[in-house]
């Protein structure tokens, strides 16, 4: 059942909503919106979800909740470990900003049942199922104070639409990495590290010349030649590593 505070017309802006968001999703496979219904806690009790509240135009909540396919994708990426926060903003951006220029807060990773359980509470918050071949693989939900009393004007897209698949790493564009440049490592004993001292030499397993390693998030993925851009170090890439080869 829909929730009852709520007009046809409110329903179908956050429908809207939801498709808005499926456009920047980082998932595989291709969702459809379903009929927006009243939130509650057993909507997809696995996976995970991250909450943000919005202010501005509007201000209210909005949680998206993503399958465990998805979840444990992005810990598997050739990249590394992404974050799972970073990467569904985009879509928690595009569903608020459907009701028009807000402000996002940085959002909360949460466990599904509780995030749904939470915003369920607000008693006139609605939940749109994201589907695949008729199953729930994620669920977007909102809860605005108030609720507008007007649609505005938007035009919610027909029922049947489905937003754009997004595959490869196009879906996670967005999301920042942590990149470092490292020319080369060495061990050393606490004895020898307490006695270090301004003019100390630290001599590294790497030969002079040797190209320097480029890590995303701790992974190695090139390795390159340091030059100097404009007063500051940079890294010339000379080759791009091949997962699994690393350690070649």
């Amino acid at each position: 059942m829909t929730a009852p505070t709520i007009t046809e017309p409110q329903l179908a802006l956050v429908r809207t909503a939801a498709v808005a968001a499926l456009g920047v999703l980082p998932t595989s496979r291709e969702l459809t919106a379903g009929n927006p219904v009243a939130a509650t806690p057993d909507l997809l009790t696995t996976g995970q979800a991250v909450t943000a509240r919005f202010s501005g135009a509007a201000t209210g909540e909005v949680v998206v909740v993503v399958g465990q396919d998805l979840a444990d994708a992005l810990k598997e990426s050739p990249l590394g470990e992404l974050d799972l926060t970073a990467a569904v903003r985009p879509a928690l951006e595009a569903a608020a900003r459907a009701f028009g220029p807000v402000v996002l807060d940085p959002g909360q990773l949460m466990e599904p049942d509780v995030a749904l359980s939470s915003i369920a509470a607000k008693g006139d918050a609605v939940a749109v199922p994201l589907l695949d071949a008729g199953q729930v693989n994620a669920v977007l939900a909102m809860a605005l104070t108030p609720w507008p009393a007007d649609p505005g004007g938007v035009a919610p897209r027909g029922a049947s639409g489905a937003a754009p698949m997004r595959g490869g790493l196009d879906m996670l564009h967005d999301v920042e990495m942590e990149v470092s440049a490292e020319l080369g490592r060495t061990r050393m004993s606490v004895r020898e590290l307490l006695s270090l001292t301004p003019g100390a030499i630290v001599e590294l397993d790497r030969a002079a010349g040797s190209p320097a390693d480029l890590l995303v998030n701790g992974r190695l993925i090139a390795r390159g030649e340091v030059v100097v851009v404009d007063e500051n170090f940079g890294i010339r890439i000379t080759e791009i590593v091949a997962p699994g080869t690393e350690r070649e």
